[in-house]
């Protein structure tokens, strides 16, 4: 629940102070959703591994809001502003721990096909169901072992430092076995479902809701995952509630979205 709650908070920071913005990429080319995440972390950890200064400009001409957001909102270690701001991107990064993720990350999802393509059926399922949605894009960046998960306007940065498996020996000095167990690849795909959807469908008057409300308004993003993804990935206790409440009122996946419960 707190990672949860750290990403809901993010998500906030993101809109109001980064300003993102869709990009002009055309999902809608072909009947199909079409998704494909963008690998900035590749060009993220060229920079943060030999200091190579063209993959830095490339990240700031390219990807000028993941850049910021980044630096500023993951990591915070600064503003873009600051004139020394990339020096210490990159001494930040030059822990031995650091570096060492960096290349594990880089060997443990060296291809993402099975990603894309897991995305691609969800949000083309999802899209069916609320014709409405937009197709948010897709990126990938290395964050420290901060955010798992970072959502802007139509856009989602995937921190693949915090999915390199329950296992993974750096995440046993840090963090509890519960924690790890939703460390691994397969999480990837349905957090970012739960967490864009949270975005789109954010609970009203949060802060003066109860833990019942909260706990049940988090189901319904839990329970339509699990429908457009054809499994029980999500088993909480509060996604059976959501479940006899769609049955009883016949709600279609965007009216349970909608309903405001």
């Amino acid at each position: 629940m707190k990672r949860i709650v750290a990403v809901l908070y993010l998500i906030t920071v993101l809109l109001t102070s980064c300003d993102f913005k869709l990009r002009p990429i055309d999902f809608f080319n072909t009947e199909e959703t079409s998704v494909e995440i963008e690998r900035y972390d590749r060009l993220e950890s060229r920079y943060l591994t030999t200091g190579d200064f063209s993959a830095l400009q490339q990240m700031e001409t390219d990807y000028p809001m993941e850049t910021r957001a980044l630096i500023e909102n993951v990591l915070r270690i600064g503003a873009m502003d600051d004139p020394n701001i990339n020096r210490k991107f990159l001494s930040f990064f030059q822990d031995s721990t650091l570096q060492v993720l960096i290349s594990d990350v880089q060997a443990e999802f060296a291809n993402i096909d099975d990603l894309n393509e897991q995305l691609n059926n969800c949000f083309s399922k999802l899209q069916k169901e609320v014709p409405t949605l937009v197709i948010p894009r897709f990126y990938t960046q290395i964050g420290a072992l901060d955010e798992s998960i970072i959502v802007g306007n139509d856009i989602i940065g995937i921190s693949l430092d915090k999915y390199m498996g329950s296992g993974y020996p750096l995440y046993k000095k840090h963090y509890s076995s519960a924690q790890r167990q939703s460390m691994n690849r397969n999480n990837i795909v349905p957090d970012c479902m739960v967490f864009y959807l949270l975005s789109q469908y954010p609970l009203q008057n949060f802060d003066s809701r109860s833990q019942r409300e909260r706990d049940f308004h988090m189901g319904k993003m839990m329970w339509v995952c699990n429908r457009v993804m054809g499994n029980q990935f999500f088993k909480m206790k509060f996604i059976n509630d959501v479940d006899k409440y769609q049955k009883k009122h016949g709600y279609t996946i965007q009216q349970l979205l909608e309903a405001d419960v």
